[in-house]
């Protein structure tokens, strides 16, 4: 395939990585005349049964989120789409090693460039879970230590792609990540969130402490099931030199329940922060046996920005150019549309904000045309993966109808559906899962009409108990739920089946 062009553009050059969900070249880009990373995907290898369409929407999706992500820890997302049968996704070319190479020359590490490490990729996963994205498949090979010591995170976003949401297994009945570095959430097929990246990194700096990963095994159930239910030795007794305060901070990434680790990325950047080498120290008192130190960016650490306050209920203004009695909306409109028919989410979602205080302006807070404009502004935001926007605009959407028709309205619990949804995406475990339970007598009542809705409702409870750690409660939600889904759907039909992989998959893990 070498020399192969892609999208007329990118010429392959060298394999540089391959595994189940593709392979990795280093390419040549004609038209910018620079070296690139070309991750070549096979949906309909990968799609196993799914809708290969669908899969590749859910590409562009995810190429669409994780190039909006800023952050210097991350690689940058050049160029994304469809060539033949492969979609291909075109990155920013990382120089240095991978941190599994790196590893094995200075195994086990000096733990101030453990910290060091770990420090940076807190910085990045905080940018990352504040979109919300979560890794999924956090492990040191998809790190890397470039020669300047700074540390790049790769492959995000290109699990989930493989996905069809949060709380899915694969076709093949296990869930999507490496065993070593899963949680046990991931590994019980439930619904993950920011704490399960914390967790692979909880492993990751157990690794570079001690030359090795907590849980190993002959095989990947081997290895799931200790995550599951054995504890990781203490890093100290393997390793004296290990300052106590790591030792305990790796205990608590390591927690099974992700109720109990670090409530996210920035807590445990604080705590690395003390340990962290400063502008004099060099690698922490450690000889430095190799140009590309972890410790040297810390002459001022990428630390992750400050808690942001979270965006007000007002809708934004629009920009300062155009007061908004002048936007012409019928045209604005028209422009959202074929934005939307083009894929162009992300510039509909900028407009649709724009526009609102206009139209509120023109047709009054509680008009029909404001209402129609403030639907198409919240499905946008969820189409396009921004789940935090969506959350205050669909919460607002459910009480204005439930205050005019009722709280049993159709309407109103639809727009309740979707924000207890952004809470599941957002890793908002409790929240989803209450939610979750106060809708579905509601929706059971419309079972004639829509009997979908509240099977998957079930099955979003479920998932979650198992992220939760109630696998009792799950199994018992995924029982009945089984039953009523062949009941509904017939035996073969894909909701059933993967229902029937999840609940033997937990009787696998427990047996």
């Amino acid at each position: 395939m070498t020399g192969r062009l892609v999208a007329g553009r990118y010429e392959l050059a060298a394999i540089v990585g391959q595994g189940g969900m593709g392979q990795v070249w280093t390419a040549y880009d004609r038209r910018l005349d620079r070296r690139v990373a070309v991750k070549l995907l096979r949906p309909d290898k990968v799609a196993a049964g799914q809708d290969v369409t669908e899969l590749r929407q859910r590409f562009d999706r995810e190429c669409r989120v994780t190039a909006q992500v800023d952050h210097p820890g991350l690689v940058t997302v050049h160029d994304a789409g469809g060539d033949g049968d492969d979609l291909y996704l075109v990155m920013q070319y990382v120089e240095g090693k991978d941190l599994g190479d790196h590893l094995a020359e200075h195994r086990p590490y000096p733990w101030p460039w453990a910290v060091a490490v770990a420090a940076q990729l807190c910085a990045a996963l905080s940018a990352v879970h504040a979109v919300p994205i979560v890794h999924r498949d956090l492990k040191p090979r998809n790190v890397m230590i470039r020669p300047d010591g700074t540390v790049t995170v790769l492959d995000l976003g290109v699990a989930s792609v493989m996905d069809t949401d949060t709380t899915r297994l694969t076709h093949t009945g296990s869930p999507i990540g490496s065993p070593a570095y899963m949680a046990p959430e991931q590994a019980m097929g439930g619904a993950v969130g920011p704490r399960t990246d914390l967790y692979a990194l909880g492993v990751l700096l157990h690794e570079l402490l001690s030359g090795d990963v907590p849980f190993a095994g002959s095989t990947a159930l081997g290895v799931l099931h200790r995550h599951l239910y054995e504890a990781p030795v203490p890093l100290r007794r393997l390793r004296p030199a290990v300052p106590e305060s790591l030792e305990a901070l790796v205990l608590r990434l390591l927690a099974k329940d992700p109720q109990d680790r670090p409530a996210g990325a920035q807590d445990v950047y604080r705590d690395l922060a003390a340990l962290l080498p400063g502008p004099s120290s060099g690698s922490g008192g450690q000889p430095a046996p190799g140009p590309m130190d972890p410790t040297r960016p810390f002459l001022r650490p990428h630390a992750p920005w400050p808690d942001r306050p979270a965006p007000p209920p007002v809708h934004p203004a629009p920009a300062p150019v155009t007061a908004p009695a002048a936007i012409d909306l019928a045209k604005a409109v028209d422009e959202v549309r074929r934005l939307l028919d083009a894929g162009r989410v992300t510039q509909a979602v900028d407009i649709l904000g724009g526009i609102l205080p206009a139209a509120a302006e023109k047709h009054g807070e509680h008009s029909p045309v404001l209402l129609s404009l403030r639907k198409q502004y919240a499905a946008t935001l969820m189409e396009d993966g921004q789940y935090r926007r969506a959350l205050p605009e669909l919460r607002r959407l459910s009480d204005e109808l439930a205050s005019q028709y009722g709280g049993a309205d159709r309407g109103s619990l639809g727009f309740r559906y979707e924000a207890a949804q952004c809470l599941e995406q957002l890793g908002d475990t409790a929240a989803a899962l209450a939610e979750y339970r106060v809708l579905l007598p509601y929706f059971e009542r419309y079972t004639p009409t829509d009997p979908a809705t509240p099977l998957e409702i079930r099955r979003r409870i479920a998932h979650l108990l198992l992220s939760a750690g109630d696998r009792h409660a799950a199994r018992e939600v995924l029982t009945r739920l089984l039953y009523d889904a062949d009941r509904v759907h017939g035996p073969h039909h894909p909701f059933a089946a993967e229902v029937r992989r999840t609940l033997a998959w937990l009787g696998q893990m427990q047996g």
